[in-house]
């Protein structure tokens, strides 16, 4: 299991560029302290949830196969996962959005393997294995919500977002690391929030990935669903929070109706949510999602989406009416009333006919960039994808002849025709000329020393969406995040407490009821009088043993502790009730 990517078909379909996201899961790392912070995190959570969750939750712990006692491996949860259509890969911390939402689309989850110190124990900023494992994993053994996720992925995937988005996603994993990560300077924690800030409040008009994140967040994150009155709990964030997925059932967090308006309602990763959105049920989540998608460029093209990828400066991708998809770096549009009709790349470009590259349009083909009129010839009704081949003959367009096309907008293209390209439905899509000119008015757009001018056949800009047509046109190994996550340090005080864990680990799972607990109790209290966790361990032994004298002692040691650690003192008293508790439901 050891550095060993743990497969399943869904895995091995994913495209290069997702893979470059997948590390494998060192189940060896693990600690018996991190082993003892999920173990108390998951008993309260199901004590908890069974009564606030949505029902979908604990059926779906078991469907899964995520245990209470044990972190998940990956090669376990993919086993089980496969059986509901589904697969999990182990990535480092946050990855950008796009990839995070591509991967949905797979019907493949990203599971963070890195767990929150015992420090961070009721939430952590960063992701983390209780977060994605414990959060997300078994909501999606609810078949109407999984459909929701994949197709948020497939949508999401394709949102324009701006430049601005991709620092603001930096800033936050940034954050996200400093707060986990032990002893990280106060001032450097400031420094990252103040960023994060600065960013939130000059984010300008929000972009289509912008959105969609808040979509994203107040549902598969913190979604509510059933009644305002009575709402249950579904979104991994509140799932995987020991803190607020009780503080979110108070009158202190508002309980609004879940609509459209969310798109625009921004969050804070740092802090708890004061507001929360409440579905009716999951397929209500699908219908504002196509509510959503039908304002997106993807689907609306025309001007505002050109110009969404041109202010993106990112790899993108337009769809023209005949099928044509050129896939590149938008860096101009020539307008006319109100419509594209001159489109320009710059760099390495690609054409496509339904998500698969044109044979000998490739990169290669296309690596300075690529221009071309879009739109209606002027002063003729027919446009040239609508011409038959008699039509094309009588105005020339036709191999041999040299063609003078105006277009609309005072677009001129005078060439020698060489070739056609036409898609299944036999409308020709692309046109190729030499000794071509292309002109704006006075502008020259092409000249015929240049080489082979291919034009693109296109009455209107259908389609508009973030990333290739195709994804083997392009290399996509290219943003590795530029922060890491901090692993906790280690010292001799650590690893002598981590033995103390071991041990008391291994007395409970081989049921061992001779070996005394006193001197262990004896070594933490005097080596390690600031631990909780492990004496909540020890306390809970020893009241199966019914060894009522040193549970005393320990009880009384918890209680100082307390008044010592305020910031604990709710850990140990929500760890103790899961103990005492189960006595009162037995007698």
């Amino acid at each position: 299991m050891n550095a060993k990517i743990e497969s399943n078909p869904l895995i091995e379909r994913l495209p290069k560029h997702l893979k470059q996201f997948i590390k494998p899961q060192d189940y060896e790392d693990y600690t018996p302290i991190n082993q003892a912070v999920w173990r108390y995190v998951m008993r309260k959570n199901v004590d908890y949830l069974s009564k606030v969750a949505h029902s979908s939750y604990l059926e779906g712990l078991k469907k899964t196969g995520i245990e209470i006692d044990s972190i998940p491996s990956m090669y376990g949860m993919n086993r089980i996962l496969s059986e509901i259509g589904w697969a999990a890969v182990a990535v480092d911390g946050f990855i950008p959005p796009n990839a995070f939402m591509e991967f949905q689309a797979y019907n493949v989850l990203v599971i963070a393997s890195d767990i929150r110190q015992l420090e961070h124990i009721e939430y952590t900023p960063a992701p983390d294995i209780i977060h994605e494992g414990a959060g997300h994993a078994p909501i999606i053994a609810n078949p109407e919500y999984a459909e929701y996720l994949r197709r948020f992925g497939e949508i999401g995937c394709k949102a324009i977002s701006s430049h601005k988005d991709y620092e603001m996603y930096e800033a936050i994993r940034l954050l996200s690391i400093l707060k986990e990560a032990e002893g990280t300077p106060q001032s450097e924690i400031e420094a990252a929030e103040k960023a994060v800030e600065d960013l939130q409040n000059n984010m300008g008009e929000l972009s289509e990935m912008a959105q969609i994140r808040n979509l994203h967040w107040w549902t598969v994150e913190y979604g509510l669903i059933g009644t305002l009155e009575n709402p249950k709990i579904y979104g991994a964030g509140l799932l995987s929070s020991i803190g607020e997925s009780a503080w979110c059932m108070t009158d202190n967090v508002k309980k609004i109706p879940y609509t459209f308006s969310a798109a625009q309602q921004s969050f804070d990763i740092t802090k708890v949510q004061p507001q929360l959105y409440v579905t009716p049920d999951f397929a209500y989540l699908s219908l504002i999602l196509e509510e959503f998608a039908n304002t997106m460029a993807l689907r609306t093209g025309g001007l505002s989406g050109i110009k969404k990828l041109i202010d993106s400066k990112a790899l993108g991708t337009v769809e023209l009416s005949t099928g044509l998809q050129i896939s590149g770096v938008f860096t101009n549009v020539i307008e006319y009333e109100g419509k594209p009709i001159y489109l320009q790349t710059t760099g390495k470009t690609a054409l496509a006919n339904r998500e698969k590259e044109l044979v000998g349009h490739g990169t290669a083909a296309h690596l300075e960039g690529f221009g071309s009129p879009i739109g209606k010839l002027k002063g003729i009704n027919l446009a040239i994808e609508d011409m038959s081949p008699r039509d094309l003959k009588a105005y020339d367009i036709y191999e041999g002849e040299t063609a003078t096309l105006e277009f609309e907008g005072n677009i001129k293209v005078v060439g020698e025709i060489i070739t056609g390209k036409r898609n299944l439905h036999g409308e020709i899509i692309l046109i190729s000329f030499k000794n071509c000119t292309v002109t704006h008015g006075e502008t020259v757009l092409f000249q015929p020393e240049w080489g082979t001018y291919d034009m693109a056949v296109g009455k209107k800009l259908v389609s508009a969406f973030s990333g290739p047509a195709d994804v083997n046109s392009f290399d996509l190994i290219a943003h590795v995040p530029s922060s890491k996550t901090i692993k906790a340090s280690t010292s001799e005080e650590r690893d002598a407490l981590e033995v103390l864990y071991h041990t008391v680990r291994n007395i409970r799972e081989t049921k061992d009821t001779t070996t005394s607990l006193a001197p262990i109790f004896e070594k933490l209290k005097q080596e390690h009088p600031n631990d909780w966790l492990l004496s909540v361990e020890l306390a809970e032994l020893l009241k199966e043993r019914n060894e009522t004298q040193l549970l005393t002692e320990i009880l009384s040691h918890l209680e100082n502790l307390k008044k010592q650690r305020p910031e604990v003192a709710q850990l140990i008293s929500n760890g103790l009730e899961l103990i005492f508790e189960k006595e009162e439901t037995v007698h």
